[in-house]
């Protein structure tokens, strides 16, 4: 996985949780305020059967499984930037992201690792094989 990669799966995943909990923030709300909650006191005890009720639930479901999703697509981001620095000589920044992402510091490493980590190598340029020349054939009759 590239670095490009690493990073357009890492930001990808952060703007999608950043919509989870604007959707999640807003469907709440909605249904809060239209009276969808049987409340006692503080606490959630039911939920009023009604159509619009269902819709604020439906959409408060789909915010946290977009949640999950953006949360799965971050452990892949930092698995693939894993792999990748792993590939390095130096191993630097291979123990900078294994150790803090095994104690819960993931996110933390891949924006450190994002904005000041090692770029990718150059790869080194395969020359490309040169077309053979085919040598021309003579289609002259001898004459004898």
């Amino acid at each position: 996985m590239s670095r490009r990669t690493i990073a357009k799966t890492f930001g990808a995943s952060l703007v999608a949780m950043v919509a989870a909990l604007v959707l999640l923030a807003v469907a709440g709300g909605l249904a809060y305020a239209n009276g969808s909650f049987v409340m006692d006191g503080p606490d959630v005890v039911g939920v009023r059967s009604t159509p619009f009720g269902w819709v604020m639930i439906g959409l408060a479901a789909l915010a946290v499984l977009t949640f999950m999703g953006a949360a799965v697509a971050q452990f892949v981001a930092w698995v693939g930037a894993v792999v990748h620095t792993a590939q390095l000589a130096d191993k630097t920044w291979f123990i900078v992201l294994l150790v803090l992402g095994m104690f819960s510091f993931g996110f933390i490493a891949m924006v450190i690792y994002l904005l000041a980590g090692p770029k990718d190598p150059d790869l080194p340029q395969t020359p490309s094989p040169a077309v053979a020349q085919q040598p021309k054939l003579d289609l002259r009759v001898p004459v004898s």
